[in-house]
């Protein structure tokens, strides 16, 4: 008989994820492990075939008979894949290239073979190691070289011959500026500025909620934050408009209080329901970005061993990775300051006053005009992606939305980060590729137009600073030819490696200098986002305190549609974020399930062309029922697809036609109303 195997997805706790088989012999001597390998690559494709092989006597199992996975042992050592030879780094640069590695994955020791995206790195850690070989090196390496040749020697031999070719960096650092002038905003803030000047009272903001699981010292808490507000300039800074621009204003000393809620009084249901209102609260209330302060903190006392912790900053002078940076710097503080000793952080070189200076010093000439022609290209005559709402289009954008999520199966989301290591690709790569495949199901559209945040950090001095340095990158593809998801998922990546050469010119200038018209009721460029959040914070253990993040149930819509992936505790959570003055629940919930079949589809086939895998995975499922008529038509100049077994009435009065009717999101023929 053959032996037992059971697989499961480990995860080493930096984000590296592997697939270990566990495996009970069915006689002895038991199979070796390069057997087990050998023939499992015989007969599963290589992003299938397991990393690390664990022989048991026996597989546990709880009392109901299953698979006991949590008493299953994580393989012996630190790297679960370590089943090939080692070859340490040999050369200077393989050296200090393979610390940086270890540095930014978290993961040793690091072999010259190992590929970079096998050992758990992405796009954004991808921008660390580049950042950290340009302090390291003194050179500029182009991201798109990490993707194509993503190990230690081939990446060393790249900065080898660009120190050779004379490829010396060619932005300047970034270095402080004097205060005694005014300082300007950076591209980002601009804009941000002038939608509060456009929208007064409209909350763009950075929150964050934080469970405390230990007892709290209002003063410590209020010491703590003061500490971070010292060090950090752009926590004092307002903005003021001084002959018609705006300019930071800088606080020398700012003192904030910590606001404190007890809710310990509240039975447990209860509780629980307020801090979910209080958060939701909290998050949307609005700052003054002329008065300020900018920054929130709050207090939610349910014990005395449990708190809530609220941090809202406006989005002008924070982003999520700058969330990140406070609540770092608030565990270090609370470590030395909980035992008498003084802050061990280092003093900042540079604050993000000096980053706007340089940006806009920096970002000029013959830089700005390359940077501008690739995207004046990429971008030339793109259309408004037709995705048909459920209500008409309010004639000035709003902000109401709400968000609905499904966790992936833990088998699904490992293969599809598998996938996407075997292609060549990242996660984000893969699942965007997936997405505009759905958007076509939904649009019949072949150019797709998406946007993406993306961190910018891409300058070691800036990645422990506070500040809005998050940029958005418009990512177009052409769906037209009926391209395999193969030939798709290599377009995009294309796609994503030019716009991560460009993303150091903001969107706000990229949209300035597009001179699009200007339109209330939507974004410029796209409506659509994709968010794939791949480093949220993690739970902190401290002796004596406990802190974990803590999900929000109300969000802020700045888009009509955005997919949110968040990769965390080896498995994938999907959601969509929505605009309810847009579209209805029940169709946010179709759209979340569809995409979660085609993902399943995709995996299964990744050879299939886009009309195969949207007709095998959800086209049944999209079509309306057997006998409907479905009907598209432009009413007041808003496009709607209906029922037409469900127009309740039908008048004309002066050409004009007047519906009651249920509106669907789905496409089919196109059969034309007219009057």
């Amino acid at each position: 008989s053959p032996p037992t195997l059971v697989c499961r997805v480990l995860c080493n706790g930096q984000g590296s994820h592997h697939l270990v088989a566990y495996v009970v012999a069915a006689h002895e001597p038991a199979p070796t492990v390069s057997e087990l390998r050998g023939f499992l690559e015989e007969k599963l494709p290589e992003y299938m075939v397991p990393s690390a092989f664990v022989l048991l006597d026996a597989i546990p199992l709880t009392p109901h008979g299953k698979v006991d996975r949590r008493a299953l042992p994580a393989p012996d050592g630190t790297r679960p894949e370590l089943n090939k030879p080692f070859v340490a780094p040999r050369t200077p640069t393989e050296k200090l290239l393979a610390e940086i590695w270890a540095q930014v994955l978290g993961v040793e020791p690091i072999r010259v073979q190992d590929n970079f995206f096998d050992l758990g790195g992405h796009s954004l850690l991808a921008t660390q190691v580049v950042s950290r070989i340009r302090e390291a090196f003194q050179v500029e390496l182009p991201l798109r070289r990490l993707f194509e040749v993503p190990t230690v020697a081939g990446l060393a031999e790249s900065i080898e011959v660009a120190h050779s070719a004379g490829q010396n960096l060619l932005a300047p650092p970034i270095l402080p500026v004097p205060r005694d002038g005014n300082l300007p905003l950076s591209f980002a803030q601009q804009r941000l500025w002038f939608l509060d000047q456009l929208m007064p009272g409209c909350a763009y903001n950075s929150p964050g909620a934080f469970r405390i699981e230990s007892s709290i010292d209002v003063a410590l808490a209020e010491r703590i934050v003061n500490e971070i507000v010292r060090r950090h300039e752009v926590l004092r800074t307002t903005f003021r408009s001084i002959e018609g621009q705006p300019v930071q204003v800088i606080a020398p000393v700012l003192t904030l209080p910590v606001a404190v809620v007890d809710l310990g009084n509240l039975p447990e249901p209860k509780r629980e329901a307020e801090v979910r209102r209080l958060a939701s609260e909290e998050a949307q209330r609005p700052f003054d970005l002329a008065q300020g302060p900018l920054l929130r903190v709050t207090l939610l006392r349910l014990g005395d061993q449990e708190h809530v912790f609220l941090v809202t900053m406006h989005h002008i002078i924070s982003d999520g990775w700058s969330i990140g940076v406070f609540i770092r710097e608030a565990v270090a503080l609370y470590g030395a300051f909980s035992n008498g000793a003084p802050s061990t952080l280092p003093d900042l070189p540079i604050q993000y006053a000096d980053f706007a200076v340089w940006q806009r010093e920096s970002l000029q000439g013959e830089v700005l005009e390359g940077q501008l022609g690739y995207w004046r290209q990429q971008l030339a005559d793109i259309s408004v992606l037709p995705l048909l709402t459920d209500r008409p289009r309010p004639a000035v954008q709003t902000t109401q939305g709400k968000r609905q999520s499904v966790a992936l199966p833990e088998t699904l989301s490992e293969a599809l980060k598998a996938l996407s290591r075997q292609e060549g690709a990242t996660l984000f790569m893969t699942l965007l590729a997936a997405f505009k495949i759905l958007l076509h199901r939904y649009t019949s559209q072949d150019d797709l137009v998406i946007g993406t945040p993306i961190a910018n950090r891409n300058r070691l001095e800036i990645d422990g600073l506070i500040g809005f340095f998050v940029n958005t990158l418009v990512l177009r593809t052409d769906l037209s030819g009926n391209p395999s998801f193969r030939e798709l998922l290599r377009q995009v990546r294309e796609v994503c490696l030019g716009a991560y050469a460009r993303q150091d010119l903001p969107f706000e200038r990229l949209v300035e200098e597009l001179h699009l018209e200007r339109d209330l009721s939507r974004n410029p460029l796209f409506q659509v986002m994709f968010v794939l959040q791949n480093a949220s914070l993690r739970a902190v253990d401290l002796p004596g305190l406990t802190l974990s993040p803590v999900e929000g149930d109300s969000e802020t819509a700045h888009f009509d549609l955005t997919l949110v992936v968040v990769d965390a505790d080896q498995e994938l959570t999907v959601s969509f974020v929505y605009n309810t003055d847009l579209f209805e629940a029940a169709t946010i919930a179709r759209m979340l399930g569809h995409f979660q079949i085609l993902l399943e589809a995709m995996v299964a086939d990744h050879e299939q062309d886009v009309v195969g895998v949207v007709g095998d995975a959800v086209g049944d499922q999209v079509r309306p029922d057997a006998g409907t008529i479905m009907t598209q038509f432009t009413f007041d100049g808003m496009q709607f697809r209906t029922d037409i077994a469900a127009l309740a009435r039908l008048m004309t009065d002066a050409g004009l036609i007047v519906l009651t009717a249920f509106i669907s999101p789905f496409r089919a023929e196109r059969d034309m109303v007219r009057a």
